[in-house]
């Protein structure tokens, strides 16, 4: 009878032991999946890695715009104070005043909005129309016509610049602005050889369906391209209008050429006009040469600020774009 009961005894405790090993086992798996996840990908490790990579990088492109947030508002004894880092004791002003003043922001910022406009609007037809021959038609010479379109792409603008500048004089629009518009209109360039492309990748990954379906109603190429294609190219036209509006916003080379002896210049002409234009103002008003600085980041945020606004609105759209264009594979 002892034996039987010391049978019992040994292997309750063996079934104990191993219970005991497996809820061990399954702790450690449970504590395993939390920290490393069923897949990489998926683990708490692996997640705050990444997050800490993105916050490093977030960090990187943001500083520089809050340290010039904040030299910009920091008042004369601030920027002298040496403890004075990141916290103005007061929000000064002044340099705003100043950099709106010598940027003459009023009138440029308008000439600015209505000039990369109409450059935006210019590309995302001319471009459009050039993508979709590209994508959906036979022509003669189609091949030969991409390789030259390849070849504008490749092609740096200081080598076009000075024939460019000559037709302008020739045709009476030297210091004018409609010749940083007449490219856009043409698709003409590095910019116009580029949306072109982004448009063709787009109309590529259209189903032929829809052109044989139209061809039977008896619609005619254009008809076909301005009633179904075009409407359907939202994504290309948002990444092409986006693209070239913050890329005219930001060019300074063409509107130094082009408009040299003009008074009337975008924002960014204005911009690298910049240190003259302070020069004049600091020695007219006696200002201190310590004072030439936060001016200096007070005019840079004024020339950002319309871009920065339209990106933080058009974020979404934009990412979305991007992916449905075909342009990240």
């Amino acid at each position: 009878m002892s034996t039987k009961l010391d049978l019992v005894k040994s292997k309750w405790t063996l079934k104990r032991g191993l219970g005991r090993k497996l809820g061990m086992k399954n702790k450690v798996r449970k504590v395993r999946y939390a920290l490393l996840g069923r897949e990489i990908n998926n683990g708490l490790v692996f997640k705050l890695f990444l997050y800490a990579i993105f916050l490093s990088t977030s960090y990187i492109y943001i500083q520089p715009v809050l340290k010039m947030v904040v030299k910009m508002l920091m008042n004369g004894k601030d920027i002298i104070d040496p403890t004075v880092t990141w916290i103005p004791s007061t929000l000064y002003m002044g340099h705003l005043s100043a950099a709106w003043e010598v940027l003459k922001y009023e009138k440029s910022v308008i000439i600015s909005i209505i000039v990369a406009l109409l450059v935006a609007v210019f590309h995302c037809i001319s471009c459009g129309f050039a993508g979709y021959a590209f994508a959906r038609l036979e022509f003669p010479f189609k091949r030969i016509a991409f390789v030259l379109l390849l070849v504008a792409f490749i092609i740096p603008p200081q080598v076009v610049v000075l024939p460019s500048i000559l037709a302008y004089r020739w045709a009476g629009l030297d210091n004018s602005l409609v010749s940083l518009v007449i490219p856009a209109l043409f698709g003409f360039g590095v910019k116009g050889s580029l949306f072109v492309i982004i448009y063709r990748q787009f109309f590529m990954t259209q189903p032929r369906e829809l052109e044989e379906a139209a061809k039977i109603d008896g619609a005619s190429a254009i008809k076909f391209y301005l009633k179904v294609m075009f409407p359907l190219a939202k994504p290309a036209i948002i990444v092409v209008f986006l693209f070239s509006f913050v890329w005219t916003w930001n060019d300074t080379y063409m509107p130094r050429m082009f408009l040299g002896g003009a008074e009337d210049v975008p924002l960014a002409v204005q911009m690298s006009r910049l240190g003259q234009s302070l020069d004049n103002l600091m020695k007219a008003s006696e200002m201190p040469a310590y004072l030439a600085e936060p001016i200096k980041m007070a005019a840079s945020f004024l020339t950002i600020l319309p871009p920065l606004l339209l990106y933080l609105f058009a974020q979404r759209y934009f990412v979305e774009s991007v992916e449905r264009t075909g342009l990240v594979e």
